[in-house]
């Protein structure tokens, strides 16, 4: 009996696009807004933790397999933006104390050099303009 339903369920999702990476998220964001808007009588967050396991729900459902694997592709790359940034953020708070940062002033790329050097002349890794900087 299992057996049928897991074989018709299995014939079923044939062609349709199923859970990834952002369908995921979706339904965490959905459990976290359900639970809050419960904890703290709030109908809003209930609705939109709703409306978040209906989107997760279409896009694992969604045939449009290239469109779904578009839109996880776009959420996989913000979210690698958005984790090297705090984890640079972090790094950065850690070697306050050790190292000074600062920004190339002609394309921005952010430098570091180690405190107490005196003024120097620093080269851009990435556009090699030259500039004095006080560290």
């Amino acid at each position: 009996m299992m057996q049928k339903i897991k074989a018709a369920l299995g014939q079923w999702m044939t062609g349709r696009h199923g859970a990834d990476e952002l369908s995921l998220m979706l339904l965490i964001t959905g459990l976290v807004l359900s639970v809050l808007g419960s904890a703290l009588r709030f109908g809003v967050l209930n609705l939109l933790g709703l409306a978040a396991y209906v989107f997760s729900m279409y896009r694992m459902l969604s045939r449009n397999v290239e469109k779904r694997y578009a839109e996880n592709a776009k959420f996989l790359g913000l979210r690698q933006t958005v984790t090297t940034s705090v984890r640079q953020f972090f790094n950065r708070l850690k070697n306050a104390r050790k190292y000074k940062y600062f920004k190339c002033p002609e394309c921005r790329t952010l430098i570091r050099l180690p405190r107490k050097v005196g003024e120097v002349t620093v080269t851009c890794g990435k556009c090699h303009h030259a500039f004095k900087q006080k560290a």
